[in-house]
Formats: structure tokens, C-alpha cells, sequence
């Protein structure tokens, strides 16, 4: 059985995960802000720092796979914006980045990110917020957000998925990750019932744009459903599944891009590979 590090796991899906991952014999360490064996707080760069060393000390330096669940959804209030970037993108990377050589120790390990589909159907977020937090820079990636006033935390929650989403596909192919045994890969949920959820749809003003966004399949995702996408994930069977980007959010992605995805390769990424091969 391995050893897996668990962020966000007292509640919702990370807590889904973590009982799954236990039940089935492994040992998991968990992080939260209480009630974990690492309790840390991932909005600040000590909180990230301690965590990061902490699971890293408690591992032994060896990690079969990690899920990286801790996140905060579109809760409205000042200064909400900053801890949404701070916790979604930088709670997962910068431990992510620590903990690289404990996941290449293994050999063989598997990563789950938790992303969201609120990636692809979140209108107008700002390209420089994205573009900001690519670059470890969440100061800036909150400035271009103050637009949109009360509602800047929605747009820093999508601003925060996506570029959590573009991190991982660009890190998952690298040589440092994929060349190492790891996989790295994201799962991206739709509307789960989780204590966000239920808080969301008792506020008055939030219930009933919950309540219209459409899911073709009807109703709401369940966090054991999803913990079982994320064991199968962490598994054996998922040893070719490498900078994935899963949708599981009840048709919901599909409904407002069904025709925006797959793409051709653009041209400019195909000379670019081709001038990588003339070099090699």
C-alpha cells in the first residue's frame, strides 16, 4: 500500500478521498486549516512553506501520489479575491513543487488536482489574471480583477482553476515530471453537493444562478462519485492518463463547448515540434 499526501481533507471531496484511500489499506496524511495532521494555512507563503516541509518530514521523503482538494469557492467579502488565488493556484503549486522529488522517489506516482469546469464556462475572465498567477504573481493577478467589484471573488475563482489547469498540463509532460514516473493529471467537477454547495444555494442572491446553470444530466455531482474518479486516478490503470484534464460535472462543460474542443494542433506548436526534432 502507498503513502498519500491529502490537501483540503477534513471535508467534501478531499475528506471523500481520504476515507477511500484509507479504507483501501493506504496511509494518507492530511492537510487542513484544523482537525489534519498537518494543519496549515495555504493563504500565506509560511502556511504553503510549513505544509510543504511538514508532509515532506512526515513522508520520509517518498510519496506514491497526492491529491491536492483545498480550495476556496466563490465566497463573497472583502479580500476574498486574494485568499481565493492564494489557495486555489499557489495552495496546489507551490507543494506541489516541493514535494516533486518525494513523488519521483517512488517511482511511479500519480497526482490529482482538483480543478473545475468553472475553467471553460466562466465568461470574461481577465486573460492577465491567469497570466499573472502563471507567473507566481497573485498581487497582480488580484489588481486586474477590481473591475468587477463585489463580484470579483466568482472571477477569481475561475481565474485560479484556470490557470491551475493550464499549470498542470504544462508541468505534466516534462521530462523533470512524466520522465520521472509521475503522473500529473486534473479533475475538473461540476456542481458537487459539498458544504460550499449547500452554503451557496442557502444565499438568496447565489441559489437561484445555482439553480439555472444548466446540467444536462440533472441534479447535483455527489463527492463520493468523485472520489472514486480520483482513486481511479491514483491507480495502476491510469499509468498512461498523463496531463488530463477530466471532466466530470454532468454534461455541463459539454453543453456550452461542445464544439469548441477537440482542436487541431496550431501551426505554430507544429514547427515548434519540428524544430525541436531537426536540434535533437
Amino acid at each position: 500500500m502507498g503513502c498519500y499526501a491529502v490537501t483540503g481533507a477534513r471535508s467534501g471531496m478531499g475528506r471523500a478521498i481520504a476515507e477511500r484511500l484509507v479504507a483501501a489499506g493506504n496511509r494518507v496524511i492530511s492537510v487542513d486549516l484544523s482537525d489534519a495532521d498537518v494543519v496549515a494555512d495555504l493563504s500565506t507563503p509560511d502556511g504553503r512553506r510549513d505544509a510543504a516541509a511538514a508532509v515532506l518530514e512526515a513522508s520520509g521523503g517518498r510519496l506514491d501520489g497526492a491529491v491536492l482538494a483545498a480550495g476556496i469557492g466563490p465566497i463573497p467579502g472583502r479580500g476574498m479575491s486574494r485568499r481565493i488565488l492564494e489557495v486555489n493556484y499557489l495552495g496546489s503549486v507551490e507543494l506541489l513543487e516541493a514535494w516533486r522529488p518525494a513523488l519521483a522517489a517512488a517511482g511511479d506516482s500519480r497526482v490529482v488536482v482538483i480543478a473545475s469546469n468553472s475553467a471553460t464556462t466562466t465568461p470574461i475572465v481577465p486573460a492577465r489574471a491567469v497570466k499573472a498567477l502563471l507567473a507566481g504573481d497573485p498581487g497582480r493577478a488580484d489588481a486586474a480583477l477590481t473591475k468587477f467589484g463585489k463580484r470579483a471573488p466568482v472571477f477569481a475563482y475561475a481565474a485560479s482553476k484556470i490557470a491551475l489547469s493550464r499549470w498542470v498540463r504544462r508541468t505534466a509532460v516534462m521530462s523533470s515530471w512524466a520522465g520521472e514516473g509521475i503522473r500529473l493529471n486534473a479533475l475538473a467537477p461540476g456542481a458537487v453537493m459539498t458544504p460550499l454547495l449547500e452554503s451557496q444555494l442557502a444565499d438568496p442572491e447565489q441559489a437561484p444562478l445555482i439553480q439555472r446553470f444548466p446540467i444536462p444530466v440533472g441534479g447535483f455531482g455527489d463527492a463520493g462519485e468523485l472520489a472514486d474518479w480520483a482513486v481511479f486516478m491514483l491507480g495502476p490503470s491510469a499509468r498512461f492518463l498523463c496531463g488530463s484534464v477530466v471532466f466530470v460535472d454532468g454534461g455541463s462543460d459539454a453543453w456550452f463547448r461542445a464544439d469548441d474542443w477537440p482542436r487541431p494542433v496550431p501551426l505554430r506548436a507544429l514547427r515548434r515540434y519540428l524544430k525541436r526534432m531537426k536540434a535533437a
